[in-house]
């Protein structure tokens, strides 16, 4: 049995669920924060994955971070050497739409290279005061090379999705990186 390592870096504005999306997966729903208190730094939570058809886990390091720009600085000390990134938006809010693009440049040039990621957008249980259309989310998870997830924390909808795709993303450039190696040797 293999189990890798992977770091994810989750961002997005204040008060898009980043900690609450978070908090439900690792508990595997038992806990959804009915107070909010605002993530202050970076907090971590680590979750292993098993890889379908292996006997292989990726053990998911979530770095859950916060949206406030004044703890910026800190924050991104803690975003070294990702491995993937999952922005955050809330379908409700068009500024933390609009503010997508900006995390996702600040972790990528802390990677130093592409890595794989999602786009989530959170908050479907308020799919009446939706403002940012799936359309848009779609094209822009799409034109910068993330896979798109709609999810509710609050209701627990389809909040394992994006990050079983994660480690199963990363799971397979892991394989694929092997085999590169093998046939260099």
């Amino acid at each position: 049995m293999v189990v890798l390592r992977a770091k994810c870096i989750i961002v997005g504005d204040c008060t898009v669920g980043k900690s609450a999306l978070t908090q439900v997966f690792h508990s595997d729903g038992s806990h959804y924060p009915k107070a909010y208190s605002m993530t202050v730094g970076v907090e971590l939570c680590v979750k292993n994955i098993s890889i379908p058809d292996s006997n292989d886990a990726v053990e998911l390091y979530m770095y859950d971070s916060t949206g406030k720009e004044m703890f910026s600085d800190y924050v991104q000390q803690f975003w070294d050497g990702p491995s993937v990134v999952m922005v955050i938006l809330d379908v409700t809010n068009e500024k933390s739409f609009s503010s997508c693009a900006k995390w996702l440049e600040r972790v990528r040039a802390k990677a130093g290279q592409a890595i794989q990621g999602v786009l989530v957008a959170n908050k479907m249980d308020l799919d009446g005061r939706r403002c940012v259309t799936k359309e848009a989310a779609q094209e822009f998870a799409n034109g910068r090379g993330l896979e798109y997830f709609e999810c509710s924390a609050k209701e627990q909808e389809g909040v394992d999705a994006p990050f079983h795709y994660m480690a199963n993303a990363f799971y397979k450039l892991y394989q694929e990186r092997v085999e590169v190696m093998k046939t260099l040797t």
